[in-house]
């Protein structure tokens, strides 16, 4: 499988880092390696002192796809899920400057947690869905599908332009403003809607 990520596609996240507006989607890979296992606690990497949340609405695909059209691009996937990008910021920003890729940052054990997912029968419109990060039982980010600048049908159009959709692979479609530090002893509990999806505590 593959964990196919989006960046930058809230404008108020865009506005809250003073990164520029991209022109069409940003992608970068996590490999499964990164994949936080259910139960168990996210654990600070020593090579970072700024390691940040980004919830993110995913999109798990359950058929083979290529060149996918928007227009058909709902019949590949049937369940939408929640979870977190984690960020190494200060790492990521040196790899910035320069010029070097951010997967040191996004990509290490540990850095993308995979809820529960709902069927999309579920959602009266995919376009249109609430979600949000607590964390310590304070609500820190919230966001809805609305506001994404390219949204999921489309993302599957770009994505399969570049890369072959297989069963299992899983879309981060971007996280919205809010993100922040998070310290040993947080608790990080997401939501879709009222629905809790996942429950994390940080080392």
């Amino acid at each position: 499988m593959k964990i196919i990520c989006i960046g930058r596609n809230y404008a108020d996240h865009i506005k809250e880092l003073d990164n520029n507006k991209p022109s069409e989607p940003i992608i970068f890979l996590k490999p499964d390696t990164a994949i936080l296992l259910k139960k168990q606690p996210f654990f600070i990497p020593e090579f970072s002192n700024d390691v940040h949340h980004e919830v993110e609405l995913l999109v798990r695909i359950n058929k083979i796809g290529k060149h996918i059209d928007q227009k058909f691009a709902h019949k590949y996937y049937d369940e939408i899920g929640l979870g977190i990008d984690f960020t190494a910021r200060d790492l990521q920003a040196e790899l910035k400057e320069k010029g070097l890729p951010w997967e040191k940052a996004k990509a290490f054990d540990g850095a993308a947690v995979i809820g529960n997912f709902i069927k999309k029968e579920k959602f009266s419109d995919i376009n249109n869905i609430e979600f949000s990060l607590k964390r310590n039982e304070k609500i820190v980010q919230k966001g809805n599908s609305m506001l994404m600048m390219w949204k999921i049908d489309a993302l599957i159009e770009y994505i399969s332009k570049y890369f072959t959709l297989k069963i299992g692979d899983i879309i981060f479609t971007g996280t919205p403003a809010g993100v922040g530090k998070v310290e040993a002893n947080d608790v990080l509990t997401g939501f879709i809607g009222e629905s809790e999806m996942f429950s994390i505590k940080v080392k």
